[in-house]
């Protein structure tokens, strides 16, 4: 059993077989793979499923949901596609394979790569979070709309923003400058604010051979940043304007200079 909340929440068979779930069924799964062999209790679930909407006699309702959860995922089993949801004494536990569910998986990956730039695995570390960043198919649990989703999506953007500019850093120090632009310009445009996006968005252009591309990134965030909250770009990214202007060639990796132009 494959389960999705890094789009909307889905519930895939082995075979890529999507099992259909009513929204109400949906919500329950979310609310118990976002913490998948761990018991939950029947308060959170049901701040998680409904939240201020709370319908009369909600162990009830959740009772239901389950049993219709249950349904639905055993209506598609197979041997090797095991789950269990268990009712435990105030409260449910969802006993699935962790790696099962999308975001242990991206989680898992991006520790992994993490770990083998600490190793100087910079291959290794790349094709990891390339994994990791390929199991994204669009704005987490996009079809839940409770506070607790909300929360959920924010810690969730904030990993998936680490893990891009993991990977862009990387990329970059081993002369993936191209692939690196359109990740980041994408990154920059969801982040228009973020001091250290701007500035490896910089770094690439400059190492792709558009200085002034460069600077115009300076400029815009520096106008942003003063209209809008009253301050500067940091020092870091004030040395980084420095060092484009003096061409710097250690801005520029070895692996980077056959992409530059001249």
């Amino acid at each position: 059993m494959d389960i999705q909340l890094l789009g909307c929440v889905e519930a895939r068979v082995r075979t890529g077989e999507r099992v259909p779930l009513a929204h109400g069924t949906k919500l329950l799964l979310a609310a118990l793979a976002w913490t998948p062999g761990t018991f939950v209790a029947d308060e959170v679930l049901a701040e998680r499923v409904w939240s201020e909407r709370l319908p009369q006699h909600p162990r009830e309702a959740l009772y239901i949901q389950a049993t219709r959860l249950r349904k639905a995922l055993g209506g598609v089993g197979r041997t090797d596609e095991a789950f269990e949801l268990t009712r435990r004494r105030g409260g449910y536990v969802l006993a699935v394979d962790e790696q099962s569910v999308d975001t242990v998986r991206f989680r898992t990956l991006v520790r992994q790569a993490r770990l083998s730039t600490r190793d100087g695995d910079t291959e290794r570390a790349l094709g990891l979070f390339v994994r990791a960043l390929d199991l994204w198919s669009g704005e987490p649990l996009s079809d839940v709309r409770t506070p607790w989703a909300e929360t959920a999506r924010v810690a969730l953007r904030r990993e998936h923003r680490e893990a891009l500019v993991g990977s862009a850093e990387l990329g970059l120090r081993s002369g993936r400058v191209e692939e690196c632009l359109r990740r980041l310009s994408r990154l920059a445009d969801m982040h228009p604010f973020d001091e250290k996006v701007t500035g490896l968005l910089m770094l690439a252009l400059h190492q792709a051979g558009r200085q002034a591309d460069a600077l115009d990134c300076f400029d815009l965030l520096r106008l942003r940043m003063a209209d809008l909250l009253g301050c500067e770009p940091g020092p870091e990214l004030r040395s980084l304007r420095e060092r484009i202007l003096a061409r710097d060639p250690d801005l520029v990796p070895a692996a980077a200079h056959s992409a530059t132009p001249s």
